[in-house]
């Protein structure tokens, strides 16, 4: 595996690959890997010919009072995992590399960025579609890989690629579990053993809407206060926001009739984790 620090390097060997007509696939992370990230790069592995994994903790995707100084950071780590998976290329670009001292421009989505996690985090978005945009031009990649977990920034980097014409598949990896069915988190390293074992109440409140849903509930308002109830029997619990959206607009629904995004977001002490379930259509009677 090679470890590449310069953008202009990792275009350059991008640029051979495509030469050479090379089907190449990405996966973009931000480092401390785990077994979710290990099945992205699994998921890219089966389908190309080079496989290129990014570790950058992007600093335009924080606020000013967030996690960014204390957001885990393990490369040592990180390289032992991807080699283990036959990664070809981690490219691990410092910030002064991936950001001009006078950088001025922004990618921004303006739609599907509007609520959930973009509500309480307004510039959150802004910073994800820009440093996607310029690893995909530094990358080349045929397709790019993210997980599922991540359901508004899967929709919203799927948005940018289609309306800017990036000529790169984005493919969806479903979201890895650990076994009381806690969605795997690099932020999951910040939970104290009290806060690990209460963080299962979020994948518990899922099921329990999801279940109410199949048996023929269809009020999004039901659905939301069952997760809620379900979280507050977590005292550590704070609940950022429960929303239901539909799949692909994530515009809010009154009813249910699918399919539909179920998301939340919770902090378990300072650990704020985000997870979801997508409800399928109500069959026809």
């Amino acid at each position: 595996m090679d470890l590449i620090t310069s953008c202009e390097e990792m275009q350059k060997r991008a640029r051979e690959w495509r030469r050479l007509s090379q089907c190449v696939g990405f996966v973009p992370t931000m480092g401390a890997l785990h077994d979710g990230h290990r099945s992205l790069i699994r998921l890219a592995r089966n389908r190309a010919d080079i496989v290129v994994v990014s570790v950058f903790v992007n600093p335009t995707q924080f606020g000013p009072s967030e996690d960014l100084a204390a957001y885990p950071r393990d490369l040592e780590g990180d390289m032992r995992l991807c080699r283990a998976e036959k990664t070809d290329v981690l490219f691990h670009p410092t910030v002064a590399e991936m950001f001009a001292p006078d950088a001025s421009t922004w990618v921004l989505e303006d739609r599907l960025s509007r609520g959930l996690c973009g509500a309480s985090r307004p510039t959150h978005f802004r910073g994800v579609c820009t440093v996607v945009a310029r690893l995909l031009n530094l990358v080349l990649p045929d397709f790019a890989v993210f997980g599922e977990k991540d359901a508004q920034q899967l929709r919203i980097i799927r948005r940018m690629v289609r309306d800017l014409a990036f000529p790169v598949e984005i493919v969806a990896a479903p979201t890895i579990r650990e076994f009381d069915g806690l969605a795997m988190s690099s932020r999951n390293r910040y939970l104290s053993p009290e806060e690990r074992r209460q963080a299962a109440c979020l994948r518990r409140a899922l099921d329990e809407a999801e279940q109410i849903y199949l048996s023929g509930e269809r009020r999004a308002s039901v659905l939301k206060e069952t997760i809620r109830q379900v979280i507050r029997t977590a005292p550590l619990a704070r609940v950022d926001y429960v929303e239901i959206v539909e799949d692909q607009s994530l515009e809010p629904v009154e009813f249910c009739e699918g399919p539909v995004l179920v998301a939340l977001a919770v902090f378990i002490g300072k650990a704020r984790l985000i997870d979801n379930t997508r409800l399928p259509p109500v069959s026809p009677p």
